[in-house]
């Protein structure tokens, strides 16, 4: 997709990015993937583009579009809609059909008449990539007879996406406009339930036009996509559950279309709730609430039939059927050289979602989202939704605008800004009390590895940036329910939260890795209640690395014990990752205990912390890296109870699934967050920067084809990647199971860390390569997958944002600050956000969102300047001269 960067030159960027930006695209080998990416591209309109796809790179493009714990549709490369989870599942390649042979789903197609008479229909989609071509039956594409566009693009900047659509026998060209609203700090606002679809229409002749857009979906209440039946000839699998579904014609003050709702499906499944296709024009319209009867195709050339004589729809009767289609049409007529939109609105509500952890317990299995404390049903987010969406929109646009012009190589944003759409998928969700959860991931029609897993979400940086309220009911989740009165916490929470502990294992990065993100969202929040509330429980955990048996028993600041952690084995003796993660959490620790007023402990916590570092540099670190020392435990009956739950390595005397002397990717993982929090270096600070150098000399590949990989494939071919761990030592005979992947949490991990350690030109190299990967064609830019789709820990992305800028906040010093090199940069504490553009001697600070109180400013190598409480409210700015 984008050979853009020619890594020579990107080590310039200390001197100016903004320079840089303007070489990257020039730069772009448009023989190799033909594709752009323009810095604040528009097509005929203020919506922002990042990234530009031709036909060649978008069979695997699917942008979700929905809101936070909402589910979502995917808009597809060619503008078909897929991927329908909508009803609280995954369901990665579902789209619903009418019919059993699977030929009907959703679509919208197109009507023209010109005045001469002639007239044309098709659907509003670019061609079918050729890998649906074949089948046993024929394409096994849903709506693979209708006529297509010959010729597709598509434009995005997460949440918007656009297709554009042209063809040598139609009269209009099309641009198909789709999203969501997403505004940073404002999580109801980013979590409605609608996808907004606008078909934008031009006529670039000089006669006017008639046309009509109709819009055609089953109604599929009770089919979620997860449970398949083999039906019709050849057993082909279709999705199954409806059962006598109703829809009905509605108008009110805002809204007029089909409300589809059921009277058979159980109102107590996940997959009961009702969907509207609606739209709010004031234009001619005309409507279906079913389809004729079908047989052998009947219904289909019926529909097409009525649709093609001249843009209306008749109506037809009922059918006894479950899963009855209905279409809206809208008409318009385009005077020449003009264009019009037509907008139709698609909302759900589905309100009940099944527990991660059921149980028979007394307990509740059934779960309320809490988008469905917000609206009645899917009638009720279009009327309330429509009329806001002018203003929902500006400030979606303000927001991305912002972001999309910052003075960022695009890898970097394109990373940042796409990853952040697993927030609005279902590997998220929120309950009715507004608690945000999270999976690891999910297969394509469940999800997977419940629990906000601490030791996966340790890594992400999306939300608590973007969205900090609900990092917060993370972190009380966390400590307020999943940390029993040992201090032990349960890297995976159950849910109703009376099963919090359920799971009752703990895991040693997960844990302190948490430690650390409570200090971050309490300076970006400044919320000193709730750390009030929670300090027993972190001092408890913290504690409990201290038990007999323990992570540390002897209290001599190295982690050595049985460390279960994210590579799903355990670690024994000391090594860099879960020993760093250590470091973090005491030096964490010691600020928050000085905040309360416990100095003894903050004291203990700083003493173990500088003992740590100084043994892990002189012990672990073998002049290129840190390595692992592994220590067999003396006996099963020294290690503490809750640590010998699910241990992997069967002989303890010589335990498997070790790291040994390998060079790690994501060695210095807590050092990474360490960055990002404020707390400095955890160790010594040149064996860091050495360190990243190694393992971008170890662990960079410039190709997969001669590596063997005993795992996962998330990277084949000539494709470029940093591996898990390279063995420039002794390798272990069974080292830890994923050694041999890649995977692109781990990878932006690395990357982010060279970034702040000034090797730029590096770290953008293994960002690159990330994208590279995701680039249309070979697999979905929204989606990067671990173990599972949409995965949590690729949000780590956002922290290339924060090194790259420099940026850090902190309510409880009031104090914010930022590279020194010139540019303009967008910014965001999770509260508020806004630009600031840095000047040769200066800068200005944009509030764009909120508001931020400042006593003091920096910017790196230039100095702070003193504000003494300095509010800066929406819409204001701040110039600071040094």
């Amino acid at each position: 997709m984008h050979k853009y960067f020619k890594m020579s030159f990107l080590f310039t960027l200390c001197f100016c990015i903004t320079a840089l930006q303007a070489q990257t695209n020039k730069d772009m080998d448009r023989e190799e993937y033909k594709i752009s990416k323009q810095i604040g591209e528009t097509f005929n309109s203020d919506w922002p583009v990042l990234t530009s796809y031709d036909q060649e790179h978008m069979a695997r493009i699917a942008m979700p579009i929905g809101g936070i714990g909402t589910g979502t549709v995917s808009l597809g490369g060619r503008g078909d809609l897929r991927d329908w989870e909508i009803m609280n599942t995954a369901a990665k390649g579902y789209i619903p059909t009418s019919e059993n042979l699977r030929y009907i789903g959703p679509f919208f197609a197109l009507f023209t008449r010109t005045t001469d008479g002639n007239n044309d229909t098709r659907e509003l989609e670019g061609p079918l990539d050729v890998s649906l071509y074949e089948g046993a039956f024929g394409s096994p594409a849903v709506n693979h007879g209708f006529p297509r566009f010959e010729s597709c693009s598509f434009k995005a900047a997460y949440p918007f996406g656009q297709v554009l659509l042209s063809d040598t026998h139609v009269p209009l060209n099309v641009r198909i406009k789709a999203f969501n609203p997403m505004i940073p700090g404002d999580a109801d606002a980013s979590g409605i339930p609608i996808a907004v679809i606008t078909y934008e229409l031009t006529n670039s002749t000089d006669r006017e036009v008639f046309a009509s857009v109709c819009g055609s979906m089953p109604n599929f209440i009770g089919m979620d996509g997860s449970v398949l039946e083999p039906k019709g000839r050849g057993g082909a699998w279709v999705a199954m559950g409806a059962k006598d579904n109703k829809n009905a014609f509605e108008k009110e003050k805002y809204a007029q279309g089909i409300f589809m709702s059921s009277k058979g499906v159980d109102k107590d499944s996940d997959s009961w709730g009702t969907i509207a296709i609606t739209t709010s024009s004031d234009e001619k319209i005309s409507y279906r609430t079913s389809w004729s009867k079908g047989e052998w195709g009947n219904s289909r050339q019926d529909f097409w039939d009525d649709f093609s004589a001249d843009g209306q729809l008749e109506s037809r009767d009922p059918n006894i059927e479950d899963r009855p289609m209905a279409s809206l049409a809208v008409e318009v007529t385009i005077p020449p050289n003009a264009s019009r939109e037509i907008t139709f609105y698609l909302t759900w509500h589905f309100p009940n979602r099944a527990s991660w952890t059921p149980a028979d317990d007394g307990f509740s299995n059934t779960l309320t989202n809490y988008y469905a404390t917000k609206y009645a049903d899917a009638w009720d987010v279009a009327e309330k939704t429509i009329p806001e969406l002018p203003n929902l929109e500006s400030k979606t646009k303000t927001f991305v605008n912002a972001f999309v012009n910052s003075s960022l190589p695009s890898v970097v944003k394109e990373a940042a800004l796409y990853n952040t759409s697993t927030l609005r998928t279902q590997t998220c969700f929120r309950t009715a009390d507004g608690n945000f959860y999270g999976w690891e991931g999910t297969s394509n029609n469940k999800g997977v590895c419940h629990g906000n897993c601490t030791h996966v979400w340790n890594y992400e940086q999306a939300t608590p940036f973007l969205f900090g309220d609900l990092a917060r009911t993370m972190r009380e989740v966390e400590f307020g329910h999943a940390t029993d009165n040992t201090g032990m916490m349960s890297f995976r929470v159950g849910l109703p939260l009376e099963r919090a502990t359920l799971f009752n294992r703990p895991a040693a990065d997960g844990q302190l890795g948490s430690i650390m993100r409570i200090y971050r969202d309490w300076h970006l929040s400044g919320d000193n209640e709730l750390l009030r509330k929670l300090w027993p429980s972190v001092k408890k955990a913290v504690e409990f690395c201290w038990i007999q048996g323990g992570w540390d028993p002897d209290m001599d600041g190295i982690i050595d014990g049985c460390q279960h952690n994210t590579m799903d084995v355990q670690y024994f003796g000391p090594n860099p990752q879960m020993g760093i993660w250590y470091l973090g959490g005491l030096k964490a620790a010691a600020e928050m205990a000085d905040y309360t007023g416990d100095k003894k402990f903050a004291k203990t916590c700083r003493q173990l912390s500088d003992q740590g570092s100084k043994w892990i540099d002189e012990n672990l670190f073998n002049g290129e890296y840190y390595i692992h020392i592994i220590q067999p435990p003396k006996s099963r009956e020294g290690i503490a109870v809750p640590l010998l739950k699910g241990l992997e390595s069967k002989d303890l005397g010589n335990p498997a699934y070790q790291l040994g002397e390998g060079c790690l990717v994501d060695q210095l993982v807590g050092q990474f967050l360490a960055h990002i929090c404020g707390l400095g270096y955890l160790t010594d600070e040149a064996n860091v920067k050495t360190t990243l150098k190694s393992i971008m000399k170890y662990n960079h590949r410039d190709n997969s084809n001669s590596d063997f990989n005993c795992m996962r494939s998330f990277v084949l071919g000539d494709e470029k990647s940093l591996v898990m761990a390279s063995y420039p030592g002794k390798r272990p005979l069974h080292p830890f199971p994923y050694f041999t992947e890649a995977m692109t949490g781990f990878e932006y991990t690395a990357a982010i860390g060279m970034m702040y350690e000034g090797q730029t030109d590096e770290g953008l190299t293994c960002i690159k390569n990330i994208r590279d990967r995701y680039d249309g064609r070979k697999r979905n830019p929204f989606n990067e997958a671990e173990c599972g789709n949409n995965y949590a820990r690729a949000m780590a992305s956002w922290g290339a944002v924060l090194a790259m800028t420099g940026f850090h906040y902190s309510a409880v010093d009031k104090s914010m600050s930022f590279t020194s090199i010139p540019g303009t940069y967008f910014w965001s504490n999770g509260y508020a956000w806004g630009t600031c553009t840095v000047k040769e001697n200066g800068a200005e600070l944009s509030v764009l969102s909120g508001q931020v109180e400042l006593d003091t400013f920096s910017l790196d190598g230039l100095g702070t300047k003193k504000l003494k409480g300095k509010m800066i409210a929406e819409g204001g700015k701040l110039n600071i001269q040094f």
